[in-house]
């Protein structure tokens, strides 16, 4: 099953501050790299306000995602969930 989750900034994000220069970005990047690694996450990255980021993730069920996605050292600091619906894919250019 594919999910699209929604993670807008948390109270302790940094308006002022870039992406990479939040506190605990390495350890928040290495997470997520390794979720890509597992192919857990398949896509993702933030939206043009910077504020919020979009997550493309194939899991098991919502709980997993919710499960995954709070081990992250961001997780309820610098992000929070916002939404996790499941996605049907009915295009896919990945596949010939």
């Amino acid at each position: 099953m594919f999910f699209v989750v929604e993670r807008q900034s948390g109270p302790k994000w940094d308006p002022l501050r870039p992406l990479e220069e939040q506190e605990g970005w390495r350890a928040h990047a290495d997470f997520m790299n390794a979720l890509v690694d597992q192919g857990f996450v398949v896509l993702g990255g933030t939206l043009e306000d910077q504020r919020r980021a979009v997550l493309a993730i194939e899991a098991e069920s919502e709980d997993t995602v919710r499960e995954t996605l709070a081990r992250d050292p961001w997780a309820g600091t610098h992000l929070v969930i916002e939404s996790v619906d499941r996605w049907t894919i009915r295009l896919d250019g990945r596949r010939s």
